[in-house]
């Protein structure tokens, strides 16, 4: 017979049981135990579970061989589909004929173990319906990411892992070995992407990114994966359309595609209907700073940059993100461009997740005037000569042009409601890497 997937299964219930006919499915036992004479098996597979019943009365000689089996065993099952209220997912199954694909010892994992010993054993910590959730949702959302952007004309475009220079901070490079010579893993796409503009002019990527920060926040992966956009002819607002679409889209997509999933992490979802339906609210550095002394009672020196408990404290306030604009100069990249009528700022946002979740995007409007770029280069303590490619660009045939990037990881962690990042991805590294 054709083995089938529970949820394709329970979706044509009806036939099958009007008809009698004989199904087959397989995966892994999720839950098991003996009642008297009948062995009762949640069986599960990717897409859904689906309790079986082996009857010894019926089929004694199947009875012998499963009345012992354990957690994670894998099977190939047949059997008659009925409705039973009781049963999850309102069916179950009589087992007519079954196989052992693959026996299994005593799984180590049980209810209520620390979170430490499940990071340990993530292999197998995969196999639960908490992971599985996530994976899938983190799933859609790339799959919505290379959606919006298409649909929106932008070409997929890739840059170099290894990099000969920095963009966003000299502390958080790895610095490793190429063939005897000093290189860095990519912290971001950007200096590459504004090469790709003057061909392409609307380009984007999802890639792997490396921050050697030395952080064990629950907000910090050292590598991770994030969406990036970089787009010719554009203006700064151009930049936050852009990010707040694709925000509205990817939650969108998730809402419309996993909210069984959502529902299996018991995820309130007032907020995440909110981000789709409702405008974000915009402010701009100093009106930050205003709203955390009144309503925070937080004073933030001005210059200094927004930082976890400040960030958590400003989206408590509010159901959908916040767009905060128009950053102090010195706290951002030697790439962000000033604000013309205020040169102590720059043209860069950062949009903030509601419920205390932070910054998960963060975009500016790029400098293109070749000497105000080698000025601030020297600001930051980096040579020009060293970003001669880069200068290059403002050389020859400088355009207006800016763009972002999303932690996709961060943003998962947020539609998730989980509270630690290392939940959104299924191996994370920190900086202390446990097996395996």
């Amino acid at each position: 017979m054709k083995f089938k997937q529970i949820q394709d299964i329970i979706d044509s219930a009806d036939k099958h049981i009007e008809k009698k006919q004989n199904i087959a499915i397989h995966g892994w036992i999720w839950r098991e135990r003996n009642i008297s004479d009948l062995k009762f098996i949640v069986l599960r597979d990717s897409s859904n579970h689906i309790q079986c019943i082996v009857d010894k009365s019926k089929t004694p000689e199947l009875f012998d061989v499963v009345k012992n089996l354990r957690i994670e065993t894998s099977l190939e099952i047949q059997g008659i589909l009925r409705k039973e209220k009781k049963a999850p997912n309102g069916y179950e199954v009589d087992v007519t004929d079954l196989k052992i694909i693959g026996t299994c010892d005593n799984f180590p994992i049980a209810k209520d173990f620390s979170s430490e010993f499940l990071m340990s054993v993530r292999h197998l910590w995969l196999r639960s319906r908490k992971m599985t959730a996530m994976m899938k949702i983190r799933s859609t959302v790339f799959g919505a990411i290379h959606e919006y952007f298409r649909k929106n004309k932008f070409y997929e475009f890739h840059s170099p892992i290894f990099q000969g220079m920095q963009a966003e901070g000299g502390s958080t490079l790895f610095k490793v070995d190429y063939f005897g010579k000093p290189i860095y893993l990519s912290q971001t796409w950007q200096l590459y992407a504004e090469a790709g503009i003057f061909s392409l002019e609307k380009i984007y990527t999802i890639s792997p990114c490396f921050r050697a920060e030395k952080s064990k926040t629950n907000r910090h992966l050292t590598e991770l994966w994030m969406c990036e956009m970089e787009q010719a002819w554009c203006n700064f607002d151009d930049i936050i359309n852009h990010a707040t679409g694709l925000l509205k889209y990817v939650v969108k997509k998730v809402l419309d595609t996993n909210m069984n999933e959502l529902e299996i992490l018991k995820r309130d979802t007032k907020t995440l209907k909110a981000t789709v339906e409702k405008d974000f609210i915009k402010m701009t550095y100093d009106e930050a700073l205003k709203i955390l002394e009144k309503k925070c009672n937080m004073k933030v020196k001005w210059g200094k940059d927004l930082r976890t408990i400040e960030e958590e404290k400003l989206t408590k306030l509010y159901d959908v993100p916040i767009v905060v604009t128009n950053y102090p100069k010195k706290v951002k990249a030697f790439y962000m461009k000033e604000v013309p009528e205020n040169p102590d700022v720059v043209q860069g946002c950062d949009f903030l997740a509601p419920e205390g979740y932070g910054e998960i995007i963060g975009g500016s409007q790029r400098e293109e005037d070749l000497e105000k770029l080698k000025a601030r280069l020297k600001e930051h303590g980096e040579k020009p000569k060293d970003y001669e490619f880069y200068l290059d660009l403002r050389k020859y045939g400088s355009i207006p042009h800016g763009g972002f990037g999303l932690g996709v990881e961060r943003i998962i962690t947020w539609i998730c409601g989980f509270d630690t990042i290392k939940d959104s991805i299924a191996f994370p590294r920190t900086m202390l890497i446990k097996k395996p």
